[in-house]
């Protein structure tokens, strides 16, 4: 593979993935919704489709890595790649994978959110279910 198909490989797995992502953060938000309104069904369904969203994702991370560290080395990174990047092409590819990077935050933000409404509310079910043990120990 040459280097310009690799670059061109790698700019066309960050297309994907900012198109996966938007798919991800509407998932989440539905999930999201779900939760608050207690649609185990639903939850699921979602949960079914998220989990080949984020596999096909951390594929398509684990194909870039290779990439970047066949094209600089073991040690090399996308910034590094980035920058050997010619003129145009550079802001492009630079823009894109900001864009991609701050998707992933919020995907990573929601889904830490929605972990922790299914959390309480999971933990709020196991207190009515079971009792609270020490009912009148201090908090």
């Amino acid at each position: 593979m040459t280097r310009d198909s690799a670059v061109a490989k790698l700019a066309d797995g960050i297309q994907a993935d900012l198109a996966a992502s938007n798919t991800l953060l509407d998932l989440l938000e539905r999930q999201f919704d779900a939760a608050l309104r207690h649609r185990s069904a639903q939850l699921a369904e979602l949960a079914e489709q998220l989990m080949p969203a984020l596999e096909a994702m951390d594929q398509r991370r684990l194909q870039r890595v290779a990439l970047v560290r066949a094209l600089l080395g073991p040690d090399g990174d996308m910034a590094q790649l980035i920058a050997s990047l010619a003129a145009p092409v550079r802001a492009a590819f630079a823009a894109d994978w900001q864009a991609l990077e701050q998707r992933v935050v919020e995907c990573k933000r929601l889904n830490a959110r929605n972990s922790a409404l299914l959390t309480e509310q999971f933990s709020i079910m196991q207190r009515v279910l079971n009792g609270e043990e020490e009912i009148y120990a201090p908090r």
